[in-house]
């Protein structure tokens, strides 16, 4: 069940009042997440600090976790420990975005209100890579994808092999 991290809150009052929350938020809670995931576990912890830069309202975030996903090379399930780090700027229009100054990124929300959950979720999407893979190609070994590609291997033929056989024979 949703926790108090998805409640929208005006960004105002959070940056001027440097308002401070920690979480712990299961990773099945982030549904754009959640649709990447090869099992249904584990958790996003960190912390989300607000404050004002150059009259920006800002979030400090810093979260990290553990993730499970299918590695593509061997589609098994793999774990990947997530970590991010983000100053973004809180704005609420691209004209805003331009402005942001070097140091902060731009995030662009709505009716000037956010959610801890938001801010986590697009912090843990930037995490992840775009095809996970098995840091070692040998912890793929023994999945049935890669048994199959040894197997072509071992039998794999070429074309001219035996046309060179033919031409030999016919001279």
């Amino acid at each position: 069940m949703p926790g108090a991290w998805t409640k929208r809150r005006d960004i105002a009052p959070l940056a001027d009042g440097q308002a401070e929350f920690e979480f712990a938020i299961p990773l099945v809670e982030f549904p754009r997440l959640a649709a990447q995931l090869a099992r249904p576990e584990g958790t996003a912890q960190g912390r989300v600090r607000f404050s004002r830069v150059l009259g920006l309202a800002v979030a400090e975030l810093v979260v990290s976790g553990e993730a499970w996903l299918v590695c593509q090379r061997c589609l098994e399930p793999m774990r990947r420990l997530l970590a991010g780090e983000s100053r973004l700027a809180l704005v609420v229009d691209a004209a805003g975005a331009d402005a942001v100054p070097e140091g902060l990124e731009a995030m662009i929300v709505e009716d000037e209100r956010v959610s801890i959950h938001e801010l986590v979720e697009e912090e843990l999407l930037l995490d992840l890579p775009n095809v996970p893979l098995h840091e070692d190609p040998a912890d793929c070994v023994g999945s049935a994808a890669s048994v199959v590609v040894r197997v072509q291997d071992e039998t794999r033929q070429t074309p001219f092999t035996q046309l060179g056989e033919l031409l030999k024979r016919d001279q």
